[in-house]
């Protein structure tokens, strides 16, 4: 924790009184932020707090209906993204935004290439991306093509980038979402040595742990403003918690004793070459299997070829003990299994779609007759559905796009329960979403698996694996590291079996 006190010193970045609409809907109300040189402010909130929409405003993107944003004590409109850039401020996204087909050096410097003469400096560029890289303690080949390259390390690449133009406010936006424990732990101490360095940090994320391990400073914003901040030392998850949601959330984990019932699902020695290899598991009435694993464990991968979105190579698949071949999604989706992917954006959703459409677009059989969809039917569903959930929303026929998070991965999962699996897989189902989406997520699991559901829950999260899971399996480079019990699967057991050479 660094001893740099920001109370007495002048905010670098300060923003007051800020406001934004969007139509009838008041993202921003007398907004206020407070960003310090050689300080890390931790940003928390739930979806849709506006956490967001004030990112943009300081990054140029939006500009504010209302407020006052001044930095190094003078009053500044931020005009565009370039123009953010050119006044030290540099925002890193939670998806990488890079070029994969560009190498290292090209995407560090793919807005400000350094010239000779008129020419793009070829050398100078490899020699000062090798120079950042290293920096970052991430000596990487300036020529690799970024196709090449981990999460982990594309992430790298814009921090580096933002190096690049001398960025004083690096805000880093959900950094950890996609990345195993120990490429967490690298990140967050590139994070505080650039605190060291004399920057300010402006830290979003759902992953309290992570702010509890580098932040400085909180601030806690709902419903569009601030409404609570200070010492991170002083404050605590429960505390940071009942701010951001305006109540206590009794349990994160709300794991129910139930009675497993039969077997349902068993997958025997399956095989995908490159990808996964002797896998064997089964999954019953009322479980909820867990499935952990670093990046690249290939635990997705399994989950895609058990639902027909890949095809294994060998191996075998039974439900009640019938063998079965999915070929295609339609098949796993006529078995009554359902895939929930991690990537919700581009995989479980289509965002320029209504909320209804969404919800049903795995479901119309259900509501078409002699080629005739009937709609009006349709649409009451999808608003039960919808309701049942929990989903805040305007009306049902604006695109998923406008919602938040959290409402549209409730979006998701209304989709894929519509089809009434016997056998749910969710892949990281609160990746990205703030802690009291998490919580209505966790206790809707509890109530389908109570109903006789059986689950399979792949998640990063090891609180969240542990806390929910009947049983863990345990993933490492493709193959089985272990297959624990509730009452064998700790922290350090999980992770040593994921982590082993």
């Amino acid at each position: 924790m660094s001893n740099n006190e920001p109370s007495g010193n002048a905010p670098l970045v300060q923003l007051s009184g800020i406001s934004k609409s969007f139509g009838g809907t008041r993202a921003l109300e007398s907004a206020e932020l407070a960003l310090y040189a050689g300080s890390i402010t931790a940003l928390v909130g739930e979806n849709g707090a506006g956490k967001s929409t004030l990112v943009k405003i300081l990054t140029g993107i939006y500009q504010p209906d209302g407020g006052r944003i001044t930095l190094c004590g003078k009053s500044v409109r931020i005009r565009s993204p370039a123009h953010a850039q050119q006044l030290g401020i540099s925002v890193i996204h939670q998806e990488a935004v890079v070029f994969d087909e560009l190498s290292v050096a090209e995407n560090i410097f793919v807005t400000a290439r350094p010239r000779r003469w008129g020419l793009i400096d070829w050398a100078r560029m490899r020699r000062d991306a090798g120079r950042l890289m290293e920096r970052l303690d991430c000596p990487l080949d300036p020529g690799l093509r970024l196709r090449e390259l981990s999460v982990a390390q594309k992430y790298l690449v814009q921090i580096a980038r933002a190096l690049s133009h001398d960025a004083r406010l690096v805000i880093m936006d959900e950094p950890t979402a996609a990345l195993s424990h120990h490429e967490a732990q690298l990140l967050l101490r590139i994070a505080t040595g650039l605190r060291d360095e004399g920057r300010a940090l402006l830290f979003i994320s759902h992953r309290l742990e992570d702010l509890f391990a580098i932040a400085d400073r909180y601030v806690v914003f709902r419903d569009g403003r601030n409404v609570a901040e200070g010492a991170m030392p002083d404050t605590s998850i429960d505390t940071l918690i009942q701010c951001m949601v305006g109540r206590v959330i009794e349990r994160l984990y709300p794991k129910r004793c139930i009675a497993l019932g039969e077997e349902i699902l068993r997958v025997l020695h399956l095989s995908r070459a490159e990808e996964f290899a002797d896998i064997s598991f089964a999954v019953r009435r009322g479980e909820i299997l867990g499935v952990y694993g670093l990046v690249g464990a290939g635990r997705s991968e399994l989950m895609q070829s058990v639902f027909g979105l890949t095809r294994a190579e060998s191996g075998r698949i039974e439900l009640d003990r019938t063998p079965i071949r999915p070929r295609h999604p339609a098949d796993a989706i006529a078995q009554r299994i359902a895939y929930v992917p991690e990537d919700r954006q581009h995989q479980g959703t289509i965002p320029s779609l209504s909320i209804s459409s969404n919800i049903t677009l795995a479901s119309l059989a259900q509501f078409t007759r002699h080629g005739w969809v009937d709609g009006e039917r349709l649409t009451r569903t999808a608003g039960e559905w919808a309701q049942r959930l929990q989903v805040k929303y305007a009306n049902l026929e604006q695109p998923l796009s406008e919602l938040s998070g959290g409402n549209q991965q409730k979006v998701v999962l209304a989709k894929w329960l519509l089809t009434a699996p016997r056998v749910l897989i969710l892949d990281e189902p609160t990746k990205g979403i703030d802690v009291g989406s998490k919580a209505a997520v966790h206790a809707l699991m509890g109530e389908w698996v109570q109903q006789g559901m059986a689950i399979i829950l792949v998640s990063s999260e090891l609180p969240e694996v542990l806390g929910l899971s009947d049983r863990v399996l345990v993933m490492r480079r493709g193959r089985m590291a272990g297959l624990l019990d509730r009452t064998e699967a700790d922290s350090a057991t999980v992770l040593r079996l994921a982590s082993a050479a």
